[in-house]
């Protein structure tokens, strides 16, 4: 009922005998109940051969070894087969086959592995894109992204071009890369970033080096920041070391790398990379540590810089400069290694490490600087780019006025109980050459010279004679020391000691307090604030009669203001400090004119107020003062129970103040205006005049001998007056015409 399998073995013999080109038909037996062979008819029924899967049992063994599932091959017995042809071994050895199972198997888990990592891995990058996604949504639309301004810096220069300070947020002007030496930038690639021109913002190579490292040590030993990964952080991220912040650091970074060049990134960094000490960028560090600017730096002060950033506070050299040396050595040898330098520069270097520059004083001149800044917008607005503010300061006269203050503050201000001192000094124009705010800029920023008020006592006095002046009186108008009441008030004189009768003159040069009080009420003290103010006191001045003592607080710089007046001539002044202002590529944004407030005080009254002061100089309580050479006129002040001690002066040329007391108002020891703040003024200006000319006082009539004697006291009439609220009401002389001063003096 199937092929005859022994005719076709048999026809497949024979078929290699078979002449070429000949063909045999198949044969079909259907066998039983089938057509008859003779017949010809056809059996379509399929035998096992065949078939297209063969059936167990209807193949050999070793097509069946080869082609059925792993799961119907069983391992061989080992033992030998039997009959000719080989039984279910088709004649092969006894020798078992490999277990093809475990094989397929083993294969099965290995692609189930690789599947389970594929998938895993392309869930993890869908997981990693969506924390991208959601922290670059965080930050604002990166086509409005743009680079924030750097914060100006405001250079404040000295009348000679020197630079007092740099002011601002930045503590130093933008540099251009162009500008520096070579090995500076380098320095910071070679120890921040050595592949910064050849990644794009993100360095995986310093990533996985890092990883390796911490993960090797068990801390954070290294960063794997690039150059531009940190300015990402310094433009626009805080210093949060957070995953969210890296991650929009590492985004920023991408941004910034492709809209700047590398030279553009570089210089970004440069100037704003912080070094501790308030100084953001190169320029101010170099001139913080260094005391140069950056284009100046050595190799060994760049490697110095270049190694504080990565910890400006453990590092600055002013404070551990072992550690900043060390850091610095590190720098030099990458940079030798990386082929910036050669091995001899490294080695020059290292043996003339960079050394950090000692602060020279008490940096007091930042109390002129702040003073520029106070100022400064009242001229040019808002700064929004880097100037230079060159101003009125005298150089020289700051360090001598410096010194001043602190020397005697430092040799008697412990015995004395004195712990702060200011001084201010004006030219005849109101030009403050000179300004110290306190005895050490570092350890206090507070002004003392412009916005502390304190009582100036007895230096007030001349406003009450100048009043007196100008109601008709004279240097030699005559009026009693004695005693007063003004309604329970009775003021005395710092000698407890009365001397009777006395011309305003000598009463001012020995600054007898009853005098100047009776004359305040006589006057009315209303009269005495506004002649105060009309020459440049501009703070609240109560009007009683306790003005004359100077009860009224007041600045030491409209104290000072308002004594130039008297060295000038007359003419009212407002005190300035900013010459011009300028861009850093020199075009021209403010530039001061001429300016003053006219005639405040008559020429004659002038003359008698230079006159009486300079009697307090040669023979009065500001004897101290005097200055060989020089016309000088000077008048101290104390406050009660020594709190305050001024002494004001002037030549022709300068008017200078200088103020001596506590900061908590506490008493000082034995100190007058006329002992310590008289021994600081002569000091200051023996160095301030050096090579300036003396000349007489405005409206000088004494160049004659200045010992000459005052006309002799006149009996003084009775008095009256109509002081203002509550004070004591006595009679007033008739007005009679006295004759001038100088007609006195000269016989007129």
């Amino acid at each position: 009922m199937g092929i005859d399998n022994d005719q076709d073995r048999q026809g497949r013999r024979d078929q290699g005998r078979r002449p070429a080109g000949s063909r045999r038909e198949p044969r079909f037996d259907f066998g039983e109940g089938g057509p008859a062979h003779d017949d010809g008819a056809e059996d379509w029924r399929l035998s096992a051969q065949d078939r297209l899967a063969p059936r167990t049992g209807d193949v050999d063994d070793t097509d069946r070894n080869e082609e059925m599932a792993p799961r119907q091959r069983k391992a061989s017995t080992g033992k030998a087969s039997t009959g000719k042809a080989g039984g279910r071994n088709g004649g092969r050895s006894g020798r078992s086959r490999p277990p093809a199972r475990k094989s397929r198997r083993r294969r099965s888990l290995i692609g189930t592995l690789f599947s389970t990592l594929f998938m895993l891995g392309i869930w993890g990058a869908i997981a990693v894109g969506a924390v991208v996604i959601y922290h670059f949504s965080q930050l604002p639309p990166i086509d409005t992204l743009t680079v924030p301004r750097r914060p100006p810096n405001i250079a404040v220069l000295a009348a000679d071009g020197s630079l007092i300070a740099n002011k601002g947020d930045t503590g130093g002007q933008t540099v251009k890369l162009k500008d520096l030496p070579p090995y500076l930038p380098e320095a910071f690639i070679a120890i921040e970033d050595h592949r910064f021109y050849d990644h794009w913002g993100i360095d995986p190579q310093g990533v996985a080096r890092a990883l390796a490292a911490n993960l090797t040590r068990g801390s954070v030993a290294q960063g794997g920041s690039t150059l531009t990964q940190q300015l990402a952080k310094n433009l626009f991220l805080t210093q949060d070391r957070t995953v969210s912040r890296k991650i929009q650091e590492a985004i920023l970074s991408l941004w910034l790398e492709q809209n700047y060049t590398k030279g553009e990134i570089l210089a970004l960094y440069l100037n704003r990379v912080y070094f501790g000490a308030g100084a953001y960028g190169v320029e101010a560090a170099a001139l913080r540590y260094f005391g140069k600017p950056a284009k100046d730096v050595t190799l060994a002060e760049a490697a110095m810089l270049a190694g504080l950033v990565q910890a400006p506070s453990r590092l600055a050299p002013t404070r551990n400069p072992t550690a900043a040396q060390a850091r610095a050595q590190v720098v030099l040898t990458r940079m030798a290694e990386q082929g910036f330098i050669t091995e001899q520069q490294a080695k020059n270097a290292l043996m003339t490490p960079a050394e950090a520059v000692k602060p020279r004083g008490a940096g007091t001149a930042n109390y002129a600087a702040d003073f520029v800044m106070d100022v400064l917008d009242d001229f040019i607005g808002a700064a929004d780019t880097d100037i230079v503010v060159r101003t009125t300061i005298e150089p020289a006269m700051i360090s001598a006025a410096e010194r001043a203050i602190t020397d005697i503050i430092a040799k008697k201000g412990t015995e004395a109980h004195v712990s702060q001192g200011a001084l201010v000094a004006l030219s005849n124009d109101g030009a403050i050459r000179a300004l110290v705010g306190g005895r050490n800029y570092a350890t206090s920023q507070f002004n003392r010279a412009t916005a502390a008020r304190r009582q100036p006592g007895s230096a007030f006095k001349p406003f009450v004679y100048l009043t007196a002046l100008e109601r008709g009186m004279t240097p030699s108008t005559v009026r009693v020391d004695e005693p007063v009441n003004f309604g329970g008030w009775q003021p005395r004189n710092f000698s407890r000691r009365y001397s009777g009768p006395m011309t305003l003159a000598s009463a001012l040069a020995q600054s007898t307090n009853t005098i100047v009080v009776k004359l305040a009420v006589e006057l009315g003290p209303k009269a005495v604030a506004q002649t105060a103010q009309r020459l440049g006191i501009t703070s609240p001045l109560t009007a009683n009669a306790t003005i004359a003592l100077g009860t009224s607080e007041v600045s030491a710089l409209e104290l000072t203001t308002a004594y130039t007046a008297l060295a000038n001539g007359g003419i009212g002044i407002v005190p300035w400090i900013i010459r011009d202002v300028k861009t850093v590529d020199g075009r021209l944004v403010y530039q001061r004119q001429p300016f003053d407030l006219g005639r405040v005080i008559d020429e004659a009254n002038v003359s008698m107020m230079n006159y009486m002061l300079h009697q307090a100089v040669t023979s009065g309580s500001a004897r101290r003062g005097a200055l060989p050479g020089y016309e000088v006129a000077a008048k101290t002040g104390t406050t009660q129970e020594t709190r305050d001690a001024w002494f004001v002066g002037y030549t022709s040329g300068l008017v200078t103040s200088v103020w001596l007391g506590n900061d908590d108002n506490s008493p000082m020891k034995n100190v007058t205006g006329g002992s310590l703040p008289a021994e600081a003024w002569h000091t200051f200006m023996v160095e301030a005049l050096k090579g300036v000319e003396p000349k007489p006082l405005p409206g000088s009539p004494w160049a004659a001998p200045e010992d000459a004697p005052l006309p002799p006291p006149e009996a003084m009439p009775p008095m009256n007056t109509a002081p203002e609220s509550g004070a004591q009401t006595v009679q007033r002389p008739a007005p009679q015409r006295e004759k001038n001063f100088f007609e006195r003096l000269f016989g007129g």
